[in-house]
């Protein structure tokens, strides 16, 4: 039976289903999954090839350990996010004092729908002075924020990500909203979030 993207069959079955050597089990997996991970990757560390490396560094491991997978143990999903903040956390250890800011210009954008090119404008505007404060975050504080508000995940999946208490989470979050604010406090005007 050919497998889609579009399949109902599970992540846990699916990587049964690869661990038993079927080769388009891992592609429907990598379709669901890459995306998502790529994006929180690159919101940690801000440099596309760096987050390209570390999504394909975590679906490896992914792939790697799937002959001892054991289901309901936990979600394919949190598991992948779990890699690969750590190891956007490494990156980020190692090259910690060393961390530049990336040109805006260079991060793709996701497809604009919206027909204004005053709006397009004013969206990138608010995304390089998002991604400028998020930049300045602690690195757990920009995790937590990351997976939280960007990748949309609850907070006992952040918890469970981050290994760390919910209450932990929820202080990560706290700080990280405070400091964001604070930072993009005076740029309002410019931003056109106030009148």
């Amino acid at each position: 039976m050919p497998l889609d993207a579009q399949t109902d069959i599970s992540d846990d079955a699916l990587m049964v289903l690869f661990a038993n050597g079927d080769g388009q089990a891992a592609g429907v997996l990598a379709y669901r999954h890459t995306g998502r991970v790529l994006a929180l990757a690159l919101r940690m560390l801000g440099d596309q090839a760096e987050a390209e490396d570390v999504a394909q560094d975590a679906l490896m491991r992914l792939w790697k350990i799937a002959p001892d997978w054991r289901q309901g143990e936990a979600k394919v999903s949190t598991w992948l996010y779990r890699v690969a903040s750590n190891l956007c956390l490494d990156r980020l250890r190692k090259h910690s004092g060393k961390r530049a800011t990336q040109d805006i210009d260079s991060v793709p954008e996701p497809p604009d729908e919206r027909p204004s090119v005053e709006s397009d404008l004013i969206a990138r505007d608010r995304a390089e002075a998002l991604q400028a404060a998020l930049q300045n975050l602690p690195d757990r504080q920009r995790q937590a924020v990351s997976l939280r508000f960007l990748q949309e995940l609850t907070n006992p999946e952040v918890a469970e990500v981050m290994e760390v208490s919910v209450e932990a989470v929820e202080s990560l979050l706290s700080r990280g909203k405070r400091a964001l604010a604070q930072a993009l406090d005076a740029q309002k005007m410019e931003l056109g979030l106030e009148s």
